[in-house]
């Protein structure tokens, strides 16, 4: 017998059939012989409603009210579905996360697990019933509900599978697994039988929306192997999983993007000691990340080009911070641009290969398309891109690296 956490998404109980669909699975589940225990998300489109809910009274809301509204999704879900098995002929029942508890820290609207007692679910288990649990939702050190952040679900799940000592943590969601780019703009894109961890966490960070990035930490963490898989289509999925799970590995494992990068440039800034310190602790200050960065000192070398990016989203934020310290960073002028686009290739067989960023820029100088910004890990090779080349970059690619479907 194994004991297997199974999570389910919004389009997964999007309606009273697809629950009945997901009691259908369990029951399966059940039947191989093995113990489980299930997380759900809301059903999709309710958690927007919600929200919007709470903004329509209020703009400005009190986060802990705001927790209290948009966790009860996940109530309704687990409600339902406890209710479809019991249907079946199957033991079941519900679990809020306050009823563990899951315990959260204090920060309401994106909490962070904490811990969470399992000895009330594990003994209702050990006797055969299954345990259906509320994603997304935990118990703040206030003793008020708190909620993960939008795709906490997953984070829920896998914290679950942790803290079960589940032998895998399976996600179902409306795609079949983890593919090598986006199918829907590279059709020769293909399946992974398995993915490391690493690979995994680079690409949920650089784009892939298949898992929440946190999720995929806590999975790492913990050695939680998680397997994603279709609530539709009945095969197997992808498995993230240890290094050492992989036999053959791939050189490139995947490619990804991401559509929410924005460069700013700082033209003709001083360049002298303390500069970089001035421009880049005040957006610290004011929550602005920064990501790639690139500089370039001039013939005369008083000054310098600084280039950077920041999410698309903290953009306005950004060149309000930097505007309104123009004097003291003493720059000519700022160049602002949101048509840009990050694309990255990531693999751990770099670690032990050469050449394969030489391979990505000569692909990407090949079809005539500039790069703007370089960054780089032991396992990832990123560049920023014109948005407009966002699919030919990604097709070439996936093709010099040999990643297509044969």
């Amino acid at each position: 017998m194994a004991r297997i956490v199974m999570k389910f998404g919004g389009t997964s109980v999007g309606d009273c059939d697809r629950i009945k669909n997901v009691a259908r699975r369990v029951k399966a589940e059940v039947e191989r012989g093995n113990e489980v225990a299930v997380v759900v998300s809301a059903m999709s489109g309710v958690t927007n409603q919600l929200v919007d809910y709470c903004k329509q009274i209020s703009p400005l809301y009190d986060p802990r009210e705001y927790d209290a509204v948009v966790s009860t999704g996940e109530q309704v879900t687990i409600g339902l579905l406890a209710i479809a098995l019991q249907e079946l002929g199957l033991d079941a029942r519900s679990w809020c996360g306050w009823q563990l508890p899951v315990r959260t820290d204090g920060a309401h609207g994106k909490a962070r697990i904490e811990s969470i007692d399992t000895t009330g679910m594990l003994a209702a288990m050990n006797k055969g019933q299954i345990a259906v649990m509320a994603g997304f939702q935990g118990l703040g050190p206030d003793s008020r509900i708190s909620t993960l952040g939008r795709g906490g679900s997953d984070t829920s799940a896998v914290a679950l599978a942790a803290a079960l000592h589940a032998d895998r943590c399976d996600i179902y969601t409306d795609v079949d697994g983890i593919y090598t780019t986006d199918p829907r703009i590279v059709a020769k894109a293909r399946k992974l039988d398995k993915i490391t961890y690493e690979e995994m966490l680079e690409l949920a960070s650089l784009g892939a929306k298949v898992l929440q990035t946190r999720s995929v930490e806590m999975a790492m963490k913990h050695r939680v192997r998680v397997q994603v898989l279709s609530s539709f289509v009945d095969m197997p999925g992808t498995l993230v999983c240890d290094e050492d799970e992989i036999v053959e590995k791939e050189l490139v494992s995947g490619i990804a993007y991401s559509r929410d990068e924005a460069k700013i440039t700082l033209v003709k800034v001083a360049d002298r000691p303390g500069v970089a310190a001035a421009i880049f602790g005040p957006l610290a200050d004011n929550n602005v990340n920064v990501d790639m960065i690139v500089q370039n000192v001039s013939e005369d070398g008083k000054s310098t080009d600084l280039t950077f990016t920041v999410g698309k989203a903290d953009l306005d934020r950004a060149i309000k911070v930097l505007e309104d310290r123009k004097t003291e960073l003493a720059y000519e002028r700022l160049v602002p641009d949101s048509d840009v686009v990050k694309v990255s290739v990531i693999g751990m067989g770099m670690r032990s290969h050469a050449g394969v960023a030489q391979k990505m820029f000569q692909t990407l100088a090949e079809k005539g398309i500039n790069i703007l910004v370089i960054s780089t890990s032991e396992i990832k090779v990123s560049v920023l891109i014109a948005e407009d080349y966002t699919e030919l970059a990604l097709r070439a690619l996936h093709s010099a690296y040999g990643l297509d479907v044969q």
